[in-house]
């Protein structure tokens, strides 16, 4: 089976590698900056080339406040552009399995998020993820839409690494409370992907997925579990740490209040259980001291 990643150097993209490197696959990986998925003859070119049978779409527009200055280039990249790769992909009867995201919803629910549960994005990251969820749908090709939330890992830019590097420089931190999610491992969600190659073609079919991890929390408590491990790695952690609101950090683009989301349906029909919250951290803390990243 032949494998193109797109979006391969970003933090899933650089897991996606590490799951499937060594698996029974011929792996083709192709980054923002080596590929411009906003040029669609480009991309046309370069996929028709590589002839895949399947494509994991890890390339995003994920600048959540700078989306709402930048509604065409958020709009090109998380649309258009993912729309351009479906319809390449109904051309070439290949599989597409896409990254999409939490902020599909408006985050005033009361209980775990649902496949089926009405979306409301409430920004323009959210908005144009969603329109690229429809364009695919809409194209006719086989696919794999897998919605998860709170990303973190040893690589690239997310929470924990901005945590662990305030950490050595702030003896005092402010973090929201008010906001709930489950914090999910990167690693975990490259796994639960070469779980749904498996499968594919005979076991899958078109449908939209949820995988999140176990650990439903908001930041303040997901940083006290963040400096928890990082005390156990010898990391210098601040002495104080306050629970603050929503409304005390001011974003450009509105936050999701409540976004967890319910795994049961990954679990039901490709038997992947959550991601483990408590021990992403406890494993990508250890390899950021491990590589100093």
């Amino acid at each position: 089976m032949i494998v193109l990643i797109l979006g391969s150097k970003g933090q899933l993209g650089s897991c996606l590698i590490d799951q499937l490197e060594n698996k029974d696959h011929k792996l083709v990986c192709s980054s923002l900056e080596e590929l411009d998925i906003a040029n669609f003859e480009e991309t046309k070119n370069h996929i028709l080339d590589i002839s895949p049978d399947l494509i994991i779409n890890a390339a995003a527009y994920t600048a959540v406040d700078k989306a709402e200055e930048e509604q065409e280039e958020a709009n090109i990249i998380n649309h258009l552009a993912v729309a351009n790769i479906a319809n390449i992909c109904c051309e070439l009867d290949c599989w597409l399995i896409h990254i999409s995201t939490d902020y599909v919803f408006d985050g005033n629910s009361k209980k775990p998020y649902k496949e089926k549960d009405e979306t409301n994005p409430q920004g323009i990251y959210g908005e144009t993820k969603l329109n690229g969820e429809l364009a695919i749908q809409s194209s006719g090709c086989r696919h794999i839409i897998l919605r998860t939330a709170w990303i973190f890992s040893e690589y690239g830019n997310n929470f924990l690494k901005t945590m662990l590097q305030l950490g050595q420089d702030n003896d005092q931190l402010s973090i929201v409370g008010d906001q709930i999610g489950c914090p999910t491992y990167a690693q975990d969600i490259a796994n639960a992907i070469v779980q749904i190659i498996q499968k594919l073609p005979s076991q899958a079919t078109n449908g939209v997925y949820h995988f999140c991890g176990d650990l439903p929390c908001s930041w303040y408590e997901f940083s006290k579990a963040i400096f928890e491990q990082a005390k156990v790695n010898n990391l210098k952690v601040p002495s104080k740490i306050n629970s603050i609101n929503t409304s005390a950090y001011p974003t450009l683009a509105r936050r999701p209040a409540f976004s967890v989301l319910d795994n049961s349906k990954i679990e039901k029909d490709f038997g992947i259980f959550p991601s483990k919250s408590v021990l992403g951290i406890k494993k990508a803390i250890s390899k950021i001291k491990i590589n100093n990243i």
